[in-house]
């Protein structure tokens, strides 16, 4: 038999987001070994198997090992609930960036088209019609990619080998008994005194992982001979003595209830309050949602840390903090008992209270120093966030609830690379009927603005023509600025500058009479700069940079600077100063990289490739001009198909074909299209490094308002709905 110790083995030659292994993964050797043949030779395998057998963790320790060169990712799926956003979590797993308008399956399709890697689609059985249709295509269109699926049932897919995963063998049960229970109690081990009942368990649970997990975690307070025998009990009153007859999914079902019986009342109603999260979730969301009603708020973290100790729960670090989750099969069993209760509407809208209240702070919090903190919280949050918009937006009276939601968001959407996802949003939002005209024309203003950054013009103007004239109906001054702001973004990027100068203007004026300071507002300024540098007032535009600059230092705020840094750049290497453009750039890349920014980093490619050829390296310039022409289909039509965005690209092409000739330069940007985006970026960079967004700390108390609810109580009974 065979153990692996997987924190301290080395890691497999291939890249890509596979979780780390945090405990020993015991046996299965021979499994493994079957499983790596069939990888060599069948494209679509898929892992089959009861709940709780250790699907996922077999498969992720397998593609771990797999001696396959290429990438090797795994798409969770378990926490997704929309059929529409499968492509998303596939990209998002991929780490795609996409900011077109594109389908995302098209993304995904041609990102796909030509490389060589091992997917990993893991929890998919809730969602198997459209996960078949999309893996079916993939295969189809990506001859290097291999699929390993994981779930509760097959895809039937042709071509597809089913691998069903069978129960531990009794001695590895018995070995993964003993080490999860050393973990427990410091130096437990199987001798002669336990041994007859430590494999009696292991035969009682049918070598089940998930349901050994579960009775070892009670070794703090029980011995393996009263595990037994309470177990033998519970056997005996729901199967009526007849082993024979106890299939394997009820044996898990069994073991889980077991452990539900051996829990506390309050253990039993937190495990159920906390089936409503999805995916990951912190402390101080598990003490607002769950708390009230039989559980004080004070007494949650002794209640989850009981639940931890029985491995109920598990705790994760996470670039946000210390988050906990809970295995989906132990989340159903907790959701069945929470609908038996008649309290499972109440607590869904106190996760979505919740998520409000988070986003409301997020979005005010973007505008400070916490920005990169807000930026991982966010993107750390997003099933939970996912979950409460699709509760918004499906309960009748909440139509307002999502709209404010998907606007509130805007920062994430736009910001940190999710345009895609956020216009989905956005459109389902806006199509309903609120009866709060300032939530709706924010989602208008804001899908509006994500149309125009996806290069969609006439969906942007339709929106922003709307929003303007329904705002303007409401003599709502705060949406007519936004709506103004944002047309005139458009009129930037269609090259009509004398509208944009306008409109931009107007925009910035009405901010300043309302007293709106924001992102945003810093963010037209930044755009009216690029207007007035394109129609040669150079002064004019330093002149709103280094206002935006100022006013960025002063606010802790890095987004917008990243904008205001490429201005300046431009300004400078259009003035003969290249090595200072170059410092402005590197920075502004830096920026825009961190956040996921795809405009922003490309913009810089872009400008960084003319100053390479200025400074005498046309060889080097090529490549950066390569690299971006690979990175712009992601973005949208290149360099917006304006003029005056161009106008720097056809300067460094001309220039270092003069220098290298056509042959030797096709031949450098070839070389650059090769680079994948982070080496792109790596590149451009010049290997100053990628600045930090700033600290995360963990945990982090939130601000005291965000305990409290958000918006205004129901008509049911006074249950609050923000």
């Amino acid at each position: 038999m065979q153990r692996s110790q997987p924190a301290r083995r080395s890691a497999p030659a291939t890249s890509g987001n596979l979780p780390l292994e945090l405990d020993a993964f015991v046996g299965r050797s021979a499994e493994l070994a079957r499983l790596a043949e069939l990888l060599e030779t069948v494209r679509l395998v898929t892992v089959t198997g009861v709940g709780g057998v250790g699907k996922s963790r077999f498969a992720v320790h397998a593609a771990a090992s797999a001696d396959r060169p290429g990438a090797v990712h795994r798409v969770d799926l378990s926490a997704v609930h929309d059929p529409g956003l499968v492509e998303y979590a596939v990209l998002e797993a991929l780490g795609l960036t996409d900011h077109t308008a594109k389908p995302p399956r098209q993304v995904l399709l041609g990102h796909l088209a030509d490389r060589r890697l091992l997917l990993v689609l893991d929890g998919f059985e809730h969602l198997v019609e459209v996960t078949a249709s999309l893996v079916a295509e993939l295969l189809r269109s990506a001859p290097e990619l291999r699929v390993l699926a994981v779930g509760r049932r097959p895809l039937d897919l042709g071509g597809e080998r089913v691998f069903p995963l069978a129960p531990l063998a009794e001695a590895e049960a018995a070995e993964l008994f003993v080490d999860r229970a050393a973990a427990r109690v410091p130096g437990f081990t199987l001798d002669e005194g336990n041994r007859a009942d430590v494999l009696e368990l292991c035969r009682r649970l049918d070598g089940i992982p998930l349901a050994v997990e579960l009775a070892a975690g009670r070794l703090s307070a029980l011995s393996p001979g009263q595990l037994l025998a309470r177990l033998e009990d519970r056997f005996r009153l729901l199967t009526g003595g007849g082993r024979d007859a106890l299939p394997r999914h009820q044996t898990l079902r069994t073991a889980i209830g077991w452990s539900h019986e051996l829990c506390t009342p309050e253990e039993r109603l937190l495990w159920s309050r906390l089936s409503v999260f999805a995916g990951r979730f912190d402390l101080e969301a598990a003490e607002y949602v769950c708390s009230g009603d039989g559980l004080h708020a004070d007494d949650v973290l002794d209640v989850l840390d009981a639940l931890l100790a029985q491995s109920v729960l598990s705790r994760e670090e996470t670039a946000a903090g210390v988050r906990y989750r809970m295995l989906d099969t132990v989340r159903a069993y907790g959701a069945e008992w929470l609908e038996a209760t008649g309290d499972a509407e109440r607590l869904r809208r106190r996760h979505r209270d919740w998520y409000m209240g988070l986003a409301t702070w997020c979005e005010l919090d973007w505008f400070s120093p916490r920005q990169g903190e807000v930026a991982a919280r966010v993107e750390t949050e997003l099933p939970n966030l996912r979950c409460a918009l699709e509760f918004s937006l499906t309960e009748p009276d909440d139509a307002h609830l999502g709209q404010y939601l998907a606007g509130a968001l805007w920062f994430y959407w736009v910001g940190c690379g999710r345009l895609s996802e956020g216009r989905h949003w956005l459109e389902r939002s806006v199509e309903l009927d609120g009866d709060r005209d300032q939530s709706r024309l924010k989602a208008l203003w804001v899908l509006g603005y994500v149309a125009v950054l996806q290069g969609d013009s006439v969906p942007a103007l339709s929106a922003l023509h709307e929003c303007r004239e329904e705002a303007e109906r409401a003599e709502n001054a705060v949406a007519i600025a936004y709506a103004e702001h944002r047309t005139g973004c458009l009129a930037l990027v269609t090259d009509d500058m004398t509208r944009a100068e306008t409109l931009l203007r107007s925009a910035l004026d009405r901010y300043h009479e309302i007293g709106e300071l924001n992102s945003n507002v810093l963010m037209g300024q930044v755009e009216l700069a690029m207007a007035l540098a394109f129609q040669g007032d150079l002064p004019g535009a330093v002149k709103l940079c280094e206002d935006v600059r100022r006013v960025c230092e002063d606010h802790g705020e890095r987004w917008a600077l990243g904008y205001a840094l490429y201005v300046l750049a431009y300004e400078a290497q259009a003035g003969g100063d290249p090595g200072r453009a170059r410092d402005l750039l590197r920075r502004g890349l830096g920026i825009a990289h961190a956040f996921h920014d795809l405009l922003g980093a490309v913009l810089a490619v872009e400008l960084l490739a003319l100053i390479t050829v200025v400074e005498g390296d046309p060889a080097e310039a090529a490549l950066l001009q390569g690299a971006a022409s690979r990175m712009w289909p992601s973005v949208g039509l290149p360099l917006f198909g304006s003029a005056y965005y161009n106008a720097p690209h056809e300067r460094c092409a001309s220039l270092a074909r003069q220098l290298l000739g056509d042959e030797r330069y096709e031949a450098c940007a070839r070389e650059g299209e090769l680079l994948g985006q982070e080496a792109a970026v790596a590149r451009a960079l010049g290997g100053a490094g990628t600045p930090p967004l700033g600290v995360v700390p963990s945990p982090r108390r939130l601000p005291p308002d965000m305990r409290k609810p958000a918006v205004s109580p129901t008509a049911k009974g006074g249950e609050t709905t923000g």
